[in-house]
């Protein structure tokens, strides 16, 4: 009889995934923008009824979050196609190699090898065409993700209003939810809470922590360039609001080609000028910043932070960026789970082990 239930009630688990499938990312994200505007709800709360209070705050998300998405949306397409045109008609391109031509800096390194019997000449045309190329397409790749997403509006609103929606009974049926699927799971209440708690922490580091910091540096890293007057600062603030989730490579793959351009052009203060503004930039953000913000919560090599969301983008697509840490939280967690508590019955003889990623 317990297994005949047990196959009922993996099929009902199967046929229910199916279903919600579909609308899988505007749950996930329904529950973690819950998590980040709780302390908003349970202030208003105070004062209102939790029904009220949730509205409010729904009302509050859809200003914060969904109006300067659209208007994100508008501005970086205009923008990725003026970059894609720029890169596809080799204006810049051409400028670029006239000018590195003129620092005589190549035939030098051909000079060398010549000397060395390395038989390769390296032009610049060859060094510099894969940039123009990959300009070339990361314009027309942003703006066919923006085009699709501006032709898709209703699907957008739609899914946006499904979010609202779990967001608006989440505040207000979310800690019975979380009950019933700690009632649920086989583990002890205490690893579901380390769970849940480590969900919610890497959440807020993401949403919250990254968030601001992508948005401060991708904002200030714009600026720099209108500042400057280089071409599509609104499309390379975008871009460098997304590099800066890395926490390998960050903003300086953008800002550090910059610097050196203007060191061949000769405008040394402009080069010291980027790159001070860049280690400023960045050590702020990374060291003052996000530690106020974060705090200690959440604990995780920055190399498993790096693949997590490299993988993720490649998996999942923009969603990556929230979907790769969660997974990696959930391993990670379940690893602890296991050290702690299971290793000693699978391994009798082993001693407990630390998990190097938190380390």
């Amino acid at each position: 009889m317990f297994f005949f239930f047990l196959t009922l009630f993996c099929t009902s688990i199967f046929l229910f995934g199916k279903v919600i499938a579909p609308f899988f990312a505007s749950l996930l994200l329904g529950i973690v923008i819950t998590g980040i505007f709780r302390p908003v709800f349970r202030m208003l709360a105070k004062y209102i009824p939790e029904r009220i209070a949730s509205i409010f705050t729904c009302l509050a998300v859809f200003f914060i979050v969904v109006i300067p998405v659209v208007f994100f949306v508008g501005v970086l397409s205009r923008e990725a196609l003026g970059l894609y045109n720029l890169a596809k008609d080799a204006v810049f391109s051409n400028q670029l190699i006239n000018l590195l031509e003129s620092t005589r800096a190549l035939e030098r390194i051909n000079e060398f090898l010549s000397k060395a019997n390395i038989q390769i000449q390296v032009s610049w045309h060859e060094l510099v065409d894969p940039l123009t190329e990959v300009g070339k397409n990361l314009g027309f790749t942003l703006f066919q993700q923006a085009r699709f997403l501006t032709s898709n509006l209703l699907n957008l609103v739609f899914y946006f209003c499904l979010m609202l929606i779990v967001v608006f009974y989440m505040f207000i049926d979310g800690k019975r939810f979380l009950q019933y699927l700690s009632d649920l799971s086989p583990l002890k209440d205490e690893h579901d809470r380390k769970l849940f708690e480590k969900f919610n922490d890497m959440a807020g580091a993401v949403l919250i922590g990254n968030g601001l910091g992508g948005l401060i540096q991708g904002g200030a890293g714009g600026l720099l360039f209108w500042f400057l007057g280089l071409n599509s600062p609104f499309l390379w603030g975008v871009v460098m609001g997304f590099l800066a989730f890395l926490p390998i490579v960050g903003i300086g793959v953008v800002m550090l080609p910059v610097a050196l351009f203007f060191l061949l052009n000769g405008s040394l203060g402009k080069c010291l000028f980027i790159v001070v503004f860049y280690g400023v930039l960045s050590w702020g953000i990374e060291y003052i910043f996000k530690p106020k913000v974060v705090g200690d919560r959440v604990s995780m090599h920055p190399l498993v932070v790096f693949f997590a969301i490299i993988g993720g983008l490649k998996v999942y697509g923009i969603l990556g960026i929230i979907y790769g840490p969660l997974i990696a939280t959930l391993f990670l967690t379940l690893s602890d789970i296991y050290f702690s508590t299971f290793q000693s019955m699978v391994e009798p003889d082993k001693g407990m082990l630390n998990s190097w990623p938190d380390q």
